[in-house]
């Protein structure tokens, strides 16, 4: 198995819906498939669960669609980290203050630091955070 990652919800919800996937989630996707660990915070599911429920509302995506998504994403042999939790009003806050993240984006960023894990994201401010931590960065924008 080769070194894990984790992903944030973009690239969750890449995986699920063909228009928002790129040749980088594509690869990541297999290397999940193939065993490579795939660390997610506790939020995870919920952010894609409502990505994915935004874009159906917005008719992005056909109900069928959403549905067959949440199917695939949650056979996915997915690692989800309980600790974030007890972090929220400590470290994962201070990080979102320091970087001017969400609590919701710091959350992904104090997993990959305290798992010494690469990160995988579309997100911009979350990435330029990542870099500003020293976490590897397995996709940009």
């Amino acid at each position: 198995m080769s070194e894990g990652f984790i992903a944030d919800a973009s690239v969750g919800v890449a995986w699920a819906v063909h228009s928002q996937a790129s040749a980088v989630t594509d690869k990541l996707l297999d290397r999940v498939a193939a065993g490579t660990l795939l660390v997610v915070p506790t939020l995870w599911p919920f952010e894609v669960a409502n990505s994915l429920l935004v874009l159906h509302r917005r008719k992005k995506i056909l109900a069928e669609d959403r549905d067959r998504a949440m199917g695939a994403l949650a056979q996915l042999p997915i690692v989800v980290d309980e600790a974030g939790p007890r972090l929220a009003l400590g470290k994962i806050s201070e990080l979102a203050a320091e970087h001017g993240l969400t609590v919701y984006d710091a959350a992904y960023l104090e997993l990959a630091v305290r798992r010494k894990l690469p990160l995988a994201s579309r997100d911009e401010a979350l990435c330029k955070a990542a870099r500003g931590c020293r976490v590897k960065l397995l996709l940009l924008q």
